[in-house]
C-alpha cells in the first residue's frame, strides 16, 4: 500500500526511487522534494540497517506532503508494478550491494539485482508513460582490470602508462564475482530496453560514492566505515598492502549528474556512463586513513589480512563522456567529502554507534597510528 499523500495537485512530476530510503536514495529524495511541482515515491522494504531512520528523516521534512512511501520487495513484480503506476521518472537504486554477500548468497544476489531490475524495466515498459529510467551499476563490471598495469609510488598504486586518464566505457567487461555478474547483467538489460523498447534508460557505472546519510560498512561505503570506525575506536582490517586506489565522489555531485542525465535525456537515453571523482579525487586506503587521522585527531587501530580475490588495485573513472554529453563536472573536493561525513557523524553519533552494534563510549582507545610506507617506485602487475 502507498503510504503518504497520493493526490498532490501541485505535482507535475511523480518520481519513483527504488531503494529510496538508502544512502543515495534518501539524499536524492531530499533534493527532489526541494523542487516545486515534484512528488517523490520511495519504494523500500527497509531491510538494510539504518534506512528506517532515513525514511523518518524524510517524513519530517517540510516538503514531506509530497512524499510517498511504498513498502515492498523489489523481487515482487506486482508490488513493483503498483509502485510504478503514473510515474514520470524512475531512479532504480535498490540492490544487493556487497561482493562478500554475493559470494555467500549468490541466488539472493541474482534475484535482487537481476530479477529486481527486470521487474523495474517491465513495470516501466508496461506503464504506458515511457518514464525516464536511471540505473546505478558499478565499476565491478570491469573485473580486475588486467589490461591496466599498475606500479606503486609512495602509498598508492598508479597506472604504469602515464597517458592513463581513467577507465572508459569501452573497457572490456569482466564480471569477476557474483555481484559483478548480477550488476553487469542488469545494466545490459537496462541498456537493451532502450534499444528494443525505446525506453529512455541510462546506466551509471559508479565508483565510490560518499557523503552524509551513509552508514558505512566494510563492504559498502568504505570511507564512512573507516571514519566511523576510527571515531568509535574500532579496529579496521587492511586487506593487502593498503595501496589500493579508488576515485571518490561526493553524493551531491552524483545527484547533479543524475539531474544532468535526466535533463539531457534526448542525448543520454540508451547510454552507459562511468561516474566517479576522476583523477582529481583519487585516494588510497592508506591515504584515506591519514586524512581521517588529520581530520579527527584520532589514530586508527589497524589489523591486516590477505588481499581479497578480484579486488582492483586501482580504479579511476574517466567521466569525459558524461561531461561531453551533459556538461556535468564534479564540484566537491576530497576534503569536502571527508568533512561532510565527519559532520554527519558528529550530529548522529548515538544513532550511528547503535546501528553499527555498540556504544562508542564503550570502546577502547586507539593503539597505533597509520604505518609509514616506503616511497620507492616498485613495478607491479595488476593482479
Amino acid at each position: 500500500m502507498i503510504q503518504g499523500h497520493p493526490h498532490s495537485p501541485d505535482a507535475a512530476r511523480t518520481i519513483l526511487i527504488t531503494g529510496g530510503a538508502g544512502f543515495i536514495g534518501s539524499n536524492l529524495a531530499e533534493r527532489l522534494l526541494s523542487l516545486p511541482n515534484t512528488r517523490v515515491r520511495v519504494f523500500d522494504d527497509l531491510s538494510r540497517r539504518g534506512v528506517a531512520h532515513n525514511l523518518t528523516w524524510l517524513q519530517g521534512l517540510p516538503e514531506s506532503h509530497r512524499l510517498q512511501w511504498v513498502p515492498g520487495d523489489i523481487r515482487d513484480s506486482a508490488e513493483v508494478a503498483r509502485a510504478a503506476e503514473g510515474v514520470t521518472e524512475i531512479y532504480h537504486l535498490a540492490a544487493q550491494v556487497a561482493v562478500t554477500t554475493s559470494v555467500d548468497a549468490p541466488r539472493e544476489d541474482l534475484e535482487v539485482n537481476v530479477l529486481g531490475t527486470f521487474n523495474v524495466l517491465e513495470a516501466a515498459r508496461r506503464s504506458g508513460n515511457n518514464p525516464f529510467l536511471l540505473f546505478t551499476s558499478t565499476n565491478k563490471v570491469y573485473g580486475s582490470l588486467h589490461g591496466v598495469p599498475v606500479e606503486v609510488k609512495g602509498t598508492r598504486y598508479r597506472a604504469a602508462d602515464p597517458r592513463f586518464r581513467g577507465v572508459q566505457e569501452a573497457e572490456p567487461l569482466d564480471f569477476h564475482s557474483p555481484y559483478g555478474c548480477s550488476k553487469g547483467a542488469a545494466d545490459q538489460y537496462v541498456r537493451d530496453y532502450a534499444r528494443i523498447y525505446n525506453l529512455p534508460t541510462v546506466v551509471f557505472r559508479m565508483s565510490c560514492i560518499a557523503g552524509p546519510r551513509q552508514f558505512g560498512t566494510e563492504d559498502q561505503g568504505w570511507i564512512a566505515h573507516f571514519l566511523y570506525s576510527v571515531l568509535e575506536r574500532r579496529p579496521i582490517t587492511i586487506y593487502g598492502d593498503g595501496f589500493q586506489v579508488r576515485d571518490i565522489l561526493h553524493v551531491y555531485d552524483l545527484l547533479d549528474a543524475m539531474e544532468a542525465a535526466c535533463q539531457g535525456s534526448a542525448r543520454t537515453a540508451g547510454e552507459i556512463y562511468n561516474v566517479g571523482g576522476g583523477p582529481e579525487r583519487v585516494v588510497s586506503v592508506v591515504d584515506a586513513l591519514r586524512l581521517i587521522e588529520g581530520l579527527t585527531g584520532v589514530a586508527p587501530v589497524l589489523e591486516s589480512s590477505a588481499v581479497r580475490p578480484g579486488d582492483q588495485p586501482l580504479y579511476v573513472s574517466n567521466t569525459s563522456k558524461l561531461t561531453a554529453d551533459t556538461g556535468w563536472s564534479a564540484r566537491h573536493s576530497k576534503q569536502d567529502i571527508f568533512e561532510a561525513i565527519f559532520r554527519f557523524w558528529q550530529a548522529n553519533r548515538e544513532l550511528l554507534s547503535g546501528q553499527r552494534g555498540a556504544s562508542a563510549d564503550s570502546l577502547p582507545p586507539a593503539e597505533r597510528s597509520v604505518p609509514a610506507f616506503e616511497t620507492d617506485l616498485v613495478s607491479q602487475g595488476a593482479a
